[in-house]
């Protein structure tokens, strides 16, 4: 394998077998780990996808046919009431400071 430059990095290009063999794809992450003087082991960084995987499980699905609209959100007003609330020094139990 061939070291290049890249940006201000170096770079080095896996071979297609090891990159089938361990199964990667483009934007995969992969940690190298130095074993020996002169070996490096390539290896799936197996964190980041645990990571994702525990976030997916805590995330609610919302319904299909949801959409975010702020402006409808201040048009409720919630947002006067919380200022108005604030100025005179009260809060609604649960609600965060500004």
């Amino acid at each position: 394998m061939k070291v290049a430059k890249w940006g201000n990095s170096l770079a080095v290009r896996l071979p297609a077998s090891l990159v089938e063999e361990l199964g990667l794809k483009d934007g995969d992450e992969v940690v190298l780990t130095a074993k020996d003087v002169g070996v490096v082991e390539v290896s799936v960084d197996e964190e980041r996808r645990r990571a994702i995987e525990r976030m997916r499980k805590l995330s609610v699905p919302l319904p299909a046919d949801y959409k975010f609209d702020r402006e409808e959100l201040y048009d409720r007003g919630d947002r006067e009431d919380r200022d108005t609330a604030k100025d005179e020094g009260a809060q609604e139990p649960g609600a965060a400071a500004d």
